[in-house]
Protein backbone atom coordinates (compact mmCIF):
# COMPACT_ATOMS: atom_id res chain seq x y z
CA UNK A 1 0.00 0.00 0.00
CA UNK A 2 1.14 3.64 -0.52
CA UNK A 3 1.97 5.53 2.60
CA UNK A 4 -1.32 7.58 2.50
CA UNK A 5 -3.60 4.61 2.05
CA UNK A 6 -1.52 2.62 4.91
CA UNK A 7 -1.93 5.86 7.31
CA UNK A 8 -5.60 6.33 6.93
CA UNK A 9 -6.05 2.55 7.62
CA UNK A 10 -4.30 2.19 10.58
CA UNK A 11 -5.69 5.71 11.92
CA UNK A 12 -8.67 4.31 11.90
CA UNK A 13 -8.46 0.89 12.34
CA UNK A 14 -6.63 2.79 16.52
CA UNK A 15 -10.27 3.94 17.37
CA UNK A 16 -12.05 0.71 16.27
CA UNK A 17 -12.96 -2.71 17.91
CA UNK A 18 -12.14 -3.97 14.48
CA UNK A 19 -9.86 -2.76 11.77
CA UNK A 20 -10.90 -1.66 8.21
CA UNK A 21 -10.69 -4.57 5.48
CA UNK A 22 -8.97 -3.99 2.55
CA UNK A 23 -9.38 -5.87 -0.53
CA UNK A 24 -7.53 -6.73 -3.64
CA UNK A 25 -4.09 -5.25 -4.86
CA UNK A 26 -3.69 -1.19 -4.64
CA UNK A 27 -5.27 0.23 -7.59
CA UNK A 28 -4.46 3.39 -9.78
CA UNK A 29 -2.91 5.74 -7.99
CA UNK A 30 -2.71 3.64 -4.95
CA UNK A 31 -6.86 4.08 -4.28
CA UNK A 32 -7.93 0.79 -1.94
CA UNK A 33 -11.21 -0.56 -1.30
CA UNK A 34 -12.52 -2.86 1.78
CA UNK A 35 -15.13 -5.44 1.53
CA UNK A 36 -18.49 -4.72 3.25
CA UNK A 37 -17.49 -5.03 6.66
CA UNK A 38 -18.56 -4.18 10.35
CA UNK A 39 -17.34 -2.50 13.58
CA UNK A 40 -19.27 -1.17 16.67
CA UNK A 41 -20.05 1.90 18.48
CA UNK A 42 -17.36 4.51 17.85
CA UNK A 43 -16.50 7.89 20.13
CA UNK A 44 -13.13 8.64 19.83
CA UNK A 45 -11.26 11.66 17.61
CA UNK A 46 -9.60 10.69 14.60
CA UNK A 47 -6.51 12.41 13.26
CA UNK A 48 -6.53 14.11 9.90
CA UNK A 49 -5.43 11.52 7.59
CA UNK A 50 -3.42 11.52 4.35
CA UNK A 51 -5.95 10.63 1.68
CA UNK A 52 -9.76 11.24 1.41
CA UNK A 53 -11.93 8.36 3.05
CA UNK A 54 -15.30 7.88 1.46
CA UNK A 55 -18.08 5.42 2.96
CA UNK A 56 -21.48 4.11 2.77
CA UNK A 57 -23.81 2.13 4.52
CA UNK A 58 -25.50 -1.06 4.75
CA UNK A 59 -28.60 -2.63 7.27
CA UNK A 60 -29.62 -0.96 10.30
CA UNK A 61 -29.05 2.66 10.59
CA UNK A 62 -27.54 4.50 14.02
CA UNK A 63 -27.12 8.16 14.87
CA UNK A 64 -23.73 9.85 14.04
CA UNK A 65 -22.24 12.81 14.73
CA UNK A 66 -19.14 14.93 13.41
CA UNK A 67 -17.29 17.58 15.45
CA UNK A 68 -14.61 19.36 13.47
CA UNK A 69 -13.13 22.80 13.16
CA UNK A 70 -16.05 24.00 15.37
CA UNK A 71 -19.02 22.67 13.43
CA UNK A 72 -21.14 19.85 14.39
CA UNK A 73 -22.50 17.58 11.85
CA UNK A 74 -25.12 15.12 12.69
CA UNK A 75 -27.26 12.31 10.70
CA UNK A 76 -28.16 8.82 10.56
CA UNK A 77 -25.67 5.90 8.77
CA UNK A 78 -28.63 5.19 6.49
CA UNK A 79 -28.68 2.92 3.21
CA UNK A 80 -28.48 5.42 0.14
CA UNK A 81 -25.91 8.20 1.51
CA UNK A 82 -21.91 8.50 2.15
CA UNK A 83 -20.25 9.78 4.62
CA UNK A 84 -16.50 11.91 3.36
CA UNK A 85 -14.07 12.40 5.27
CA UNK A 86 -11.97 15.25 3.38
CA UNK A 87 -7.77 14.96 3.36
CA UNK A 88 -6.63 16.22 6.41
CA UNK A 89 -9.39 16.78 8.61
CA UNK A 90 -9.91 15.59 12.20
CA UNK A 91 -12.43 15.55 14.40
CA UNK A 92 -14.24 14.00 17.11
CA UNK A 93 -16.63 10.85 15.97
CA UNK A 94 -19.61 9.59 17.86
CA UNK A 95 -21.77 6.36 15.96
CA UNK A 96 -23.80 4.47 17.68
CA UNK A 97 -23.16 0.78 16.64
CA UNK A 98 -22.55 -1.58 15.14
CA UNK A 99 -22.49 -0.58 11.89
CA UNK A 100 -21.67 -2.28 8.12
CA UNK A 101 -19.65 -0.33 5.75
CA UNK A 102 -17.62 -0.22 2.81
CA UNK A 103 -14.59 2.17 2.39
CA UNK A 104 -12.80 4.14 -0.78
CA UNK A 105 -9.71 5.41 0.20
CA UNK A 106 -8.71 7.70 -2.25
CA UNK A 107 -5.75 9.62 -3.18
CA UNK A 108 -5.70 13.54 -3.80
CA UNK A 109 -3.83 13.04 -6.66
CA UNK A 110 -6.72 11.04 -8.43
CA UNK A 111 -9.79 12.87 -7.43
CA UNK A 112 -7.67 16.43 -8.80
CA UNK A 113 -7.11 14.59 -12.17
CA UNK A 114 -10.51 14.22 -12.60
CA UNK A 115 -11.27 17.74 -11.30
CA UNK A 116 -8.62 18.96 -14.14
CA UNK A 117 -10.92 17.52 -16.74
CA UNK A 118 -14.52 18.28 -15.47
CA UNK A 119 -13.69 21.42 -13.46
CA UNK A 120 -10.28 22.80 -14.90
CA UNK A 121 -8.92 23.76 -11.32
CA UNK A 122 -8.36 22.02 -8.45
CA UNK A 123 -10.99 21.33 -5.99
CA UNK A 124 -11.57 21.30 -2.31
CA UNK A 125 -13.97 17.70 -1.09
CA UNK A 126 -16.71 18.65 1.89
CA UNK A 127 -17.42 17.37 4.61
CA UNK A 128 -19.92 14.94 4.99
CA UNK A 129 -21.90 12.92 7.28
CA UNK A 130 -24.19 10.54 6.40
CA UNK A 131 -25.39 12.81 3.08
CA UNK A 132 -28.03 11.72 0.61
CA UNK A 133 -26.39 10.83 -2.44
CA UNK A 134 -28.12 7.88 -4.06
CA UNK A 135 -25.75 7.79 -6.73
CA UNK A 136 -22.48 7.90 -4.72
CA UNK A 137 -23.48 4.96 -2.14
CA UNK A 138 -24.67 3.07 -5.57
CA UNK A 139 -21.20 3.17 -7.21
CA UNK A 140 -20.05 2.27 -3.34
CA UNK A 141 -21.94 -0.88 -3.22
CA UNK A 142 -20.90 -2.02 -6.85
CA UNK A 143 -17.12 -1.55 -5.66
CA UNK A 144 -17.35 -3.80 -2.36
CA UNK A 145 -19.24 -6.38 -4.53
CA UNK A 146 -16.96 -6.18 -7.46
CA UNK A 147 -13.86 -6.01 -4.99
CA UNK A 148 -14.86 -9.72 -3.77
CA UNK A 149 -15.13 -10.63 -7.40
CA UNK A 150 -12.41 -13.64 -8.88
CA UNK A 151 -13.99 -12.16 -12.10
CA UNK A 152 -10.47 -10.68 -14.05
CA UNK A 153 -12.66 -8.55 -15.55
CA UNK A 154 -13.92 -6.78 -12.42
CA UNK A 155 -10.67 -5.03 -11.92
CA UNK A 156 -11.23 -2.82 -15.05
CA UNK A 157 -15.28 -2.21 -13.93
CA UNK A 158 -13.36 -1.21 -10.68
CA UNK A 159 -10.92 0.96 -12.33
CA UNK A 160 -13.71 3.10 -14.03
CA UNK A 161 -16.55 3.08 -11.54
CA UNK A 162 -13.94 4.92 -9.48
CA UNK A 163 -13.49 7.43 -12.07
CA UNK A 164 -17.15 7.80 -12.06
CA UNK A 165 -17.03 8.37 -8.45
CA UNK A 166 -14.73 10.88 -8.85
CA UNK A 167 -17.08 12.86 -11.09
CA UNK A 168 -19.44 12.60 -8.84
CA UNK A 169 -17.29 13.59 -5.93
CA UNK A 170 -16.35 16.50 -7.88
CA UNK A 171 -19.53 17.63 -9.10
CA UNK A 172 -21.75 17.27 -5.86
CA UNK A 173 -19.19 17.41 -2.91
CA UNK A 174 -16.64 19.99 -3.88
CA UNK A 175 -15.94 23.22 -3.83
CA UNK A 176 -16.48 23.36 -7.70
CA UNK A 177 -19.83 22.15 -7.18
CA UNK A 178 -20.83 24.33 -4.45
CA UNK A 179 -20.24 27.53 -6.26
CA UNK A 180 -23.59 27.47 -7.92
CA UNK A 181 -25.05 26.42 -4.47
CA UNK A 182 -26.23 29.27 -1.93
CA UNK A 183 -24.76 28.54 1.59
CA UNK A 184 -26.98 29.25 4.38
CA UNK A 185 -24.84 31.50 6.96
CA UNK A 186 -24.97 29.06 9.56
CA UNK A 187 -26.72 26.22 10.87
CA UNK A 188 -28.81 25.14 14.28
CA UNK A 189 -26.94 24.99 17.42
CA UNK A 190 -26.73 21.51 19.29
CA UNK A 191 -29.38 22.79 21.55
CA UNK A 192 -31.84 23.79 18.87
CA UNK A 193 -31.91 20.54 16.94
CA UNK A 194 -32.32 18.73 20.31
CA UNK A 195 -34.99 20.84 20.75
CA UNK A 196 -36.60 20.35 17.24
CA UNK A 197 -35.93 16.47 17.55
CA UNK A 198 -37.27 16.36 21.12
CA UNK A 199 -40.43 17.86 19.89
CA UNK A 200 -41.07 15.26 17.34
CA UNK A 201 -40.07 12.53 19.07
CA UNK A 202 -43.06 13.90 21.43
CA UNK A 203 -45.33 13.75 18.57
CA UNK A 204 -44.95 11.39 16.23
CA UNK A 205 -48.57 10.41 15.66
CA UNK A 206 -49.17 13.66 14.86
CA UNK A 207 -48.85 15.68 11.83
CA UNK A 208 -46.11 18.25 12.27
CA UNK A 209 -45.50 20.99 10.20
CA UNK A 210 -41.91 23.46 9.11
CA UNK A 211 -43.73 26.62 10.46
CA UNK A 212 -44.22 24.73 13.94
CA UNK A 213 -40.63 23.42 13.94
CA UNK A 214 -39.22 26.52 12.55
CA UNK A 215 -41.43 28.64 15.62
CA UNK A 216 -39.60 26.50 18.07
CA UNK A 217 -36.21 27.94 17.60
CA UNK A 218 -37.40 31.43 16.18
CA UNK A 219 -36.33 31.34 12.34
CA UNK A 220 -38.29 31.68 9.34
CA UNK A 221 -39.21 28.94 7.63
CA UNK A 222 -36.68 29.28 4.91
CA UNK A 223 -33.94 29.74 6.85
CA UNK A 224 -34.83 27.18 9.44
CA UNK A 225 -34.82 24.55 6.49
CA UNK A 226 -31.14 25.58 5.13
CA UNK A 227 -30.23 26.18 8.89
CA UNK A 228 -31.32 22.30 9.66
CA UNK A 229 -29.35 20.74 7.41
CA UNK A 230 -26.74 22.62 8.02
CA UNK A 231 -26.17 21.34 11.22
CA UNK A 232 -27.60 17.38 10.41
CA UNK A 233 -26.80 16.90 6.98
CA UNK A 234 -30.42 16.55 5.96
CA UNK A 235 -34.00 17.83 5.59
CA UNK A 236 -36.10 18.00 8.49
CA UNK A 237 -38.68 15.59 6.82
CA UNK A 238 -36.24 13.09 6.18
CA UNK A 239 -35.30 13.37 10.11
CA UNK A 240 -38.73 13.38 11.27
CA UNK A 241 -38.97 10.13 8.96
CA UNK A 242 -35.80 8.81 10.78
CA UNK A 243 -37.54 9.71 14.08
CA UNK A 244 -40.37 7.84 13.23
CA UNK A 245 -38.87 4.69 12.21
CA UNK A 246 -36.68 4.43 15.12
CA UNK A 247 -39.61 4.70 17.36
CA UNK A 248 -41.70 2.08 14.89
CA UNK A 249 -38.38 -0.78 15.19
CA UNK A 250 -38.54 0.15 19.02
CA UNK A 251 -42.43 -1.04 18.71
CA UNK A 252 -41.98 -4.46 16.78
CA UNK A 253 -39.83 -5.81 19.55
CA UNK A 254 -43.46 -5.73 20.98
CA UNK A 255 -44.97 -8.62 18.93
CA UNK A 256 -48.33 -8.24 20.81
CA UNK A 257 -48.75 -5.11 19.09
CA UNK A 258 -50.39 -4.93 15.26
CA UNK A 259 -48.17 -3.47 12.98
CA UNK A 260 -51.71 -1.04 12.10
CA UNK A 261 -51.33 0.34 15.46
CA UNK A 262 -47.71 0.65 15.21
CA UNK A 263 -48.14 2.83 11.94
CA UNK A 264 -50.31 5.22 13.47
CA UNK A 265 -48.36 5.38 16.75
CA UNK A 266 -45.72 6.51 14.69
CA UNK A 267 -48.03 9.05 12.50
CA UNK A 268 -48.74 6.39 9.13
CA UNK A 269 -52.14 6.01 8.54
CA UNK A 270 -52.17 3.08 6.51
CA UNK A 271 -50.09 -0.03 6.99
CA UNK A 272 -49.09 0.57 3.06
CA UNK A 273 -47.65 4.13 3.87
CA UNK A 274 -46.08 3.14 6.95
CA UNK A 275 -44.16 -0.18 5.47
CA UNK A 276 -42.80 1.99 2.18
CA UNK A 277 -42.03 4.10 4.67
CA UNK A 278 -40.34 1.32 6.68
CA UNK A 279 -38.74 -0.38 3.97
CA UNK A 280 -37.38 2.94 2.18
CA UNK A 281 -35.42 3.61 5.54
CA UNK A 282 -34.12 -0.36 6.72
CA UNK A 283 -34.19 -1.98 3.54
CA UNK A 284 -37.27 -4.47 4.87
CA UNK A 285 -40.28 -4.22 5.00
CA UNK A 286 -42.54 -3.76 8.92
CA UNK A 287 -43.16 -7.41 9.39
CA UNK A 288 -39.67 -8.64 7.59
CA UNK A 289 -38.08 -6.91 10.33
CA UNK A 290 -40.61 -8.84 12.69
CA UNK A 291 -39.33 -11.78 11.60
CA UNK A 292 -35.66 -11.72 11.88
CA UNK A 293 -35.94 -10.58 15.39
Amino acid sequence: MAPSATDAVNSIGRILDKPPELAGDPLQGETRLTNRWGHGALHDTLPGLSTHVVMTYYGADHDIVWRSAGKRIASRTRGGTITLIPEGHDGRWDINGPIEVSHVYLPDQRLQACAEQLAGQRVELLGRVGFDDPSAARIMELLSREAASPDPASRLFIEQAIDLLCVQLVRSHSSFGALSVPQPRGGLADWQVRRVTDYMRARLDEEIGLEELAGLVHLSRFHFCTAFRKATGCTPHIWLVNQRIARARELLVMVELPVTEIALAVGYQTPSSFSAAFRKVTGVTPSEFRRRL
